[in-house]
């Protein structure tokens, strides 16, 4: 698994040292002595895990943190301090921090410390890139009887045959890698990959050479020749999910490839050509964002030729119990369990929950209520937000489901606090607040 470090440290001598202990681990170690030199080589270089000092001459490595979130958002940090508080502990993961550890005490920590961070640096960034020989989907895999489900798959299926440019509408969770997936399914394209990215991951300069590629030289760092993600979706469905948040600059070289079929890679003087259908996704209003000037008209329109609305899971609440049954089904198989069932109660706790991630959030909550299950009915594994929603149901107080809830997850976690923070939907902060309330050892 070892992937790209960049340690950051004014000590020379001790970035050294720590430069040489990882790299006996088989990381590729960057150094830096300042922030300003760390932001270059993270815009230049592709960077997984950074080791980060707190005091630098040239800045706070705890406000450091929010700033690389911002910029490369698949980027974990961890951070390294000679004098610990817990203050700015509690503020670096508040700002996105990975963790936050302590020069001399935590020393032991480190190397099993990276390694959790990339593996999570690699599984978002996994999950941001996602190239199938063929669509993982078919129409037959988007579940619902209700009749907003039903208009926008009979959408679909229409538009699926033709090669004509597709815009999926909907919030976060409705289910828009779906539908792509389908979409390509049953295009003519179905013999050739496609290629999904999620735009809002990735930095501008990043994301332009994740796209389009670049030639040898083009950069420090661009040592060989690389194939962008487009070239690759070549005969293909390119799909761009939160294509709302792409950098005004690339939209114009995105617009080309759809006008043209063409494109420059970075470092490149001459044009590839490529012939892609592109998918696209948001949750943005791209009309309005349009109209004020952060989204190309142009590009709007090309893209616009067909828009599928997706509904959020609040508008069709009478799709939430066979849903539910299926995710069920699904993981109990993966876990080798019986599957749930689901009682009445539990069935009207679900459809009356605010489900703010949609369909992937209920899928999340089934997926952990299979985990961590015990007997096979529901509602007893559903987090306690869910089921205090249910004023007649307390024999147990809302704090006892809580704490029970957090142990069985830290014991199927096996103590991992930063996975149980993750499948909790919590964050860690609020993990360690809880378990001092709550005395969790």
């Amino acid at each position: 698994m070892p992937g790209n470090i960049l340690i950051i440290d004014d000590e020379e001598q001790l970035r050294k040292l720590v430069s040489r202990i990882i790299s006996l681990e088989g990381f590729k170690v960057e150094q830096a002595g300042t922030l300003k030199s760390a932001l270059a080589t993270l815009t230049q270089k592709e960077i997984d895990v950074v080791l980060c000092d707190v005091k630098l001459p040239d800045g706070d490595g705890v406000k450091f943190v929010k700033e690389v979130k911002e910029k490369f958002p698949l980027i974990e940090i961890i951070l390294l301090t000679a004098f610990g508080n817990i203050p700015d502990g509690v503020q670096a993961i508040k700002n996105g921090a990975f963790d936050y550890i302590t020069k001399g005490n935590d020393n032991d920590r480190i190397v099993p410390l990276l390694y959790q961070a990339m593996e999570k640096a690699v599984a978002q960034k996994r999950s941001a890139i996602k190239i199938k020989d063929k669509g993982a989907y078919n129409f037959s895999d988007i579940i619902g009887d209700s009749s907003k489900i039903k208009a926008a798959v009979q959408l679909a299926q229409k538009i699926a045959p033709t090669d004509a440019n597709v815009l999926l509408l909907g919030e976060t969770g409705t289910g828009k890698e779906v539908f792509a997936n389908a979409i390509h399914a049953h295009s003519k394209r179905s013999d050739q990959p496609i290629i999904a990215i999620n735009c809002s991951a990735f930095a501008k300069e990043l994301l332009e050479g994740e796209l389009f590629g670049h030639k040898a030289g083009a950069y420090t760092g661009a040592v060989k020749d690389k194939k962008g993600l487009v070239e690759l979706a070549d005969g293909g469905t390119l799909f761009l999910d939160e294509i709302g948040e792409m950098n005004i600059d690339l939209q114009a070289k995105l617009l080309r490839v759809i006008e043209n079929g063409e494109f420059i890679k970075l470092g490149d003087v001459k044009t590839t050509k490529v012939n892609v259908r592109i998918i696209a996704a948001t949750n943005r209003d791209l009309a309005k964002a349009a109209e004020e000037g952060s989204f190309r008209e142009d590009l709007y329109y090309r893209l616009n030729v067909f828009s599928i609305q997706l509904p959020a899971l609040r508008e069709h609440v009478e799709d939430i119990p066979v849903l539910a049954k299926h995710f069920l089904a699904n993981y109990a198989a993966r876990e080798n369990k019986q599957a749930l069932q689901i009682s009445k109660e539990a069935l009207q706790l679900l459809q009356q929950h605010v489900w703010k991630g949609n369909i992937r959030e209920l899928r999340n909550v089934m997926e952990r209520a299979t985990i961590l299950a015990e007997d096979n009915v529901l509602p007893e594994h559903l987090p306690y937000e869910i089921q205090k929603q249910d004023k007649q149901s307390a024999s147990l107080t809302l704090a006892s489901v809580e704490k029970n809830h957090i142990q069985k997850v830290l014991q199927h976690t096996k103590g991992n606090k930063t996975k149980a923070a993750i499948m909790l939907g919590i964050g860690l902060t609020t993990l360690y607040r809880k378990m001092e309330e709550y005395k969790i050892g």
